[in-house]
């Protein structure tokens, strides 16, 4: 057994180990550091967005039912929506992020794309008992960056919780 022991406490053994550990323990710290350069910022963003950022409704009659399964699902607080009406959509303007109830507000998307910046979300909720939308509608939504046309509710809050991460905050 010492033999073995002899063996492997030659100087080729003991540089070789020695080398081989400094460069796992530098891949460990490299893969952490890599891990983290890519998590946190994207932890800060939502976080700031949950926390700060002001979402629009474009509703009227379905206004309390959208916000209630934004605020029941204990992610967005209820001083963070606001309701745009059909007769103050210039208010959405400065909303980031803008929800839109397509039944309501189909004859009013192309003034509210108007009124979107290129870095605003847009999230049109549409859903397949509220109508199809025309494919010039759809094709004129496209043109626009970060806009989103969904049919589920389910599906809805997914998409602007991925619009909070892709979309930057700014505060105005």
């Amino acid at each position: 057994m010492e033999e073995i022991l002899n063996f492997f406490n030659h100087p080729f053994f003991v540089i070789v180990g020695g080398i081989s550990t400094a460069i796992a323990v530098v891949i460990f710290f490299y893969g952490i550091y890599s891990v983290l350069r890519g998590i946190v910022p994207v932890w800060i963003r939502l976080g700031k967005s949950l926390h700060n950022r002001k979402i629009a409704i474009y509703a009227e009659n379905d206004f309390e039912s959208l916000k209630s399964l934004l605020t029941d699902s204990g992610v967005f607080k209820n001083k963070n929506i606001t309701q745009i009406t059909k007769d103050s959509i210039a208010k959405g303007e400065k909303f980031t992020m803008m929800l839109v109830n397509y039944p309501e507000f189909n004859d009013e998307i192309k003034s509210i794309l108007k009124h979107k910046r290129d870095s605003d979300s847009l999230i049109v909720y549409a859903p397949q008992s509220g109508g199809r939308i025309e494919q010039k509608m759809m094709d004129k939504i496209n043109e626009n960056r970060n806009s989103i046309v969904v049919n589920f509710r389910g599906r809805l809050l997914n998409d602007i919780v991925t619009s909070m991460i892709t979309t930057t905050y700014e505060k105005k």
